[in-house]
């Protein structure tokens, strides 16, 4: 695979400010912190030491989430609004590091006006959303203005599904949702992160069924992929249906299990960043 070219489109931006303001959150009575954190390390001091991880590890771009999850038993927000300091890094690293905005379906004018912006002005990418503390589902209809307005502007939506590891429910994140919006929203592209477990093969499924459904694979080590998923990811067309991303955790070890799911180089490389470039429009 060619070294310098991966393409992670699911980042939360690692800065050591943003680390600390979520671990904070989650330490708050009654909330749990989330297993996954205990792989994202200290966090970055700078931007000038996250280009260098990525160099080191052989990632061009980064899709960064000012990641708006919102807590189920406090209902505020977890970790600070990343949004001018992703904009600042896209500025200072042509190329490098771009936007993913959020959504509140409980300031939905506000929220679109933001993402409005977010997309003509500061150069993001798409949207992110973190939907199980509002406790309404992704097809719920406080959601349907961000689906329209992504739809009139071109870019995606990617949403987490599956089940979600901090304290909250997990049945809003039910991947057969995305068949819903599909439906309503044809020429939007949705985006299913984390895999879709431990319904990945609904995620599967959606994705097969609408050209314009995506699978993003962040979030899970490749040797945890099931067989299913495995074969989806190496498929002579399933392979273009499917994005890289990482969700923070280590970029090398990432890569060096995808190596070893032994996938053709044309497919690696679709996966690991032609795919990402065509959807993101990078």
């Amino acid at each position: 695979m060619t070294s310098g070219q991966a393409i992670d489109c699911l980042f939360p931006l690692m800065l050591k400010e943003w680390k600390h303001s979520w671990v904070q959150a989650t330490n708050s009575p009654g909330e749990l912190q989330c297993q996954v954190e205990a792989s994202w390390g200290e966090g970055y001091e700078n931007g000038e030491e996250l280009i260098a991880a990525m160099d080191a590890a052989g990632v061009q771009t980064v899709l960064a989430t000012d990641l708006l999850a919102w807590s189920y038993k406090r209902q505020t927000r977890f970790a600070i609004d990343m949004t001018e300091k992703i904009h600042e890094l896209t500025l200072k690293y042509p190329g490098r590091v771009y936007g993913l905005a959020d959504y509140d379906p409980n300031h939905i004018r506000a929220s679109l006006e933001k993402l409005e912006k977010d997309v003509k002005e500061r150069q993001y990418k798409g949207v992110y959303v973190h939907i199980y503390g509002y406790d309404i589902g992704l097809d719920h209809r406080k959601m349907y203005p961000l689906y329209a307005l992504c739809e009139s502007l071109g870019v995606p939506v990617s949403m987490q599904v599956g089940h979600v590891l901090e304290a909250m429910p997990s049945e809003h994140g039910r991947p057969m949702q995305i068949d819903r919006i599909a439906c309503d929203f044809p020429d939007l592209v949705l985006i299913g992160t984390h895999t879709g477990y431990p319904w990945v093969d609904e995620m599967l499924a959606v994705a097969t069924k609408w050209p314009n459904v995506y699978v993003n694979i962040a979030a899970w080590l490749p040797k945890y992929f099931g067989p299913n998923l495995v074969q989806f990811v190496k498929g002579r067309n399933s392979h273009k249906k499917v994005i890289f991303g990482t969700n923070g955790l280590d970029w090398s070890r990432y890569l060096q299990e995808f190596e070893k799911l032994g996938l053709q180089e044309e497919r690696a490389e679709a996966v690991l960043w032609g795919n990402a470039k065509r959807v993101h429009g990078l």
